[in-house]
């Protein structure tokens, strides 16, 4: 079944204060990237040097995972490839009934929401618990996250109080918080004291070393890590960078761009086991090679999910994360899911106003409004458009190849369209029309403008 953007955006869209509010809160932290960004003169030395190392990493993936995975196994981790999700989600299964797991804690893994990995183990009998504060609030009431950065970005403290109160038999009414988070700190301490085992995610992956780097403000991937036995480390192929020296170009700019701060709280390098503990590094594919084979689309692989092309993207602001269908919303959602399923992803290319403000902030300058429009193409060629729509854009493709007649159409909308009755104009049967207020017509066309004004500057 194919995800109808337009008409789970209308669902959130409903709710207008919250619509503000989602909308205000994102762009508060679109600004504080703003500040970062220009607090560094070298900011955009910076992304080039990223795009730079990550489109060279991709055109040598192959020979770059191998190199890791011999630096990995050199110490004492053990790595595992999967071809797909269900591979993946096997693979984590059988390590962990080999050591007889009945509870594991899991920092924040976009991959693994991608590969419904949660449900996976708890029908396989294995508790798994989200530690990161916001994964954790959406996992209590059977939500998956909104946003890759800020999973619960479209709950008010309201609603976290409620969830609490339910859960973790907070006081009722009390959504203070500074309460909630010592309650969820309690309750999270003693599920870190009684796992078995713990699952990370990974930002980075350093060839030359063998090891992974974990960013978290929270500093629940360390202690979840440090605690039990049995380490699980979950990454794309695509988390690959050559050297040490390449990490901190991008520690520089992923805290900036993902939540407005200069350094996110703790980046920490893991290069092996505890003492007496085993490591597991699975490397995932799912989709990713049919990606990197796409020439027009490659690039979208760099992204290192900071989430700042959503926060800045004026449709993800006001249709949230679940309007998307898919577990990574936004303009980078937007290629990659219909990079693996157009059919079933064909309405998301059009989620776009093609303002082009996710290119400008990407840190690892990834051109996804171009990518949006390429999108936009695939489909139609796929012939996926409504018939409706299909047949809106060849009268208007005809309409255009004639300019006298557009011209007259045009003089015609100005004079007629504002001596139409209201109720005409913004129906409830048209759907455009309906939640939007035209601006007054101009006197004149552009095209007339436009020679009145030739030759001025």
């Amino acid at each position: 079944m194919s995800i109808n953007h337009p008409e789970l955006a209308e669902k959130f869209a409903t709710n207008v204060e919250r619509m503000k509010w989602h909308d205000k809160a994102l762009w508060f932290v679109r600004v504080k990237r703003d500040n970062q960004a220009k607090s560094l003169d070298e900011w955009e030395e910076l992304r080039n040097t990223a795009d730079k190392i990550k489109s060279h990493t991709l055109s040598h993936l192959d020979e770059y995972l191998e190199v890791f995975e011999k630096n990995a196994q050199a110490r004492g981790i053990h790595v595992h490839w999967a071809k797909d999700a269900k591979e993946h989600n096997e693979i984590v299964l059988e390590i962990l009934r080999s050591k007889s797991v009945k509870m594991i804690v899991k920092s924040k893994s976009m991959l693994t929401e991608e590969c419904h990995l949660n449900p996976y183990l708890e029908k396989n009998g294995i508790e798994v618990v989200d530690t990161d504060l916001g994964e954790r609030i959406v996992q209590l009431r059977h939500e998956p996250p909104s946003h890759i950065v800020l999973p619960a970005i479209h709950l008010k403290k309201e609603d976290v109080g409620t969830t609490f109160e339910k859960f973790l038999k907070t006081e009722k009414g009390n959504s203070d918080p500074t309460y909630l988070t010592r309650a969820a700190r309690a309750h999270l301490r003693e599920k870190f004291l009684g796992a078995d085992a713990a699952m990370t995610g990974v930002n980075f992956a350093i060839a030359e070393t063998g090891g992974i780097v974990v960013c978290t403000n929270e500093g629940n991937a360390d202690l979840g890590a440090a605690l039990p036995k049995l380490h699980i480390a979950c990454m794309g192929i695509e988390k690959i960078i050559p050297r040490l020296k390449d990490l901190s170009i991008f520690t520089r700019l992923l805290a900036r761009s993902a939540t407005g701060q200069p350094v996110t709280t703790y980046t920490s390098h893991y290069h092996g086991p505890v003492e007496g503990g085993e490591m597991h590094i699975v490397i995932v594919d799912n989709g990713r090679s049919k990606i990197l084979s796409q020439e027009r689309y490659i690039k979208s692989l760099q992204c290192i999910r900071c989430g700042a092309c959503l926060n800045t993207c004026p449709i993800y602001r006001r249709s949230g994360g679940y309007s998307y269908g898919y577990t990574i919303p936004g303009p980078i959602g937007s290629t990659l899911a219909p990079s693996r399923d157009l059919k079933k992803y064909y309405s998301l290319p059009f989620a776009c106003s093609l303002c082009s403000s996710c290119s400008n902030v990407c840190p690892v300058k990834v051109d996804l409004a171009q990518q949006l429009y390429l999108k936009r193409q695939d489909v139609v060629d796929a012939g996926y458009l409504s018939p409706t729509k299909h047949n809106a854009l060849k009268m208007a493709t005809w309409l255009m190849c004639r300019p006298k007649l557009m011209d007259f159409a045009g003089f015609m909308a100005r004079k007629v369209v504002p001596l139409l009755p209201r109720a005409l104009v913004y129906s409830k049967f048209n759907l455009w029309g309906k939640n939007r207020e035209l601006p007054p017509f101009p006197k004149n066309s552009f095209k007339e403008l436009y020679k009145e004004k030739k030759g001025i500057q």
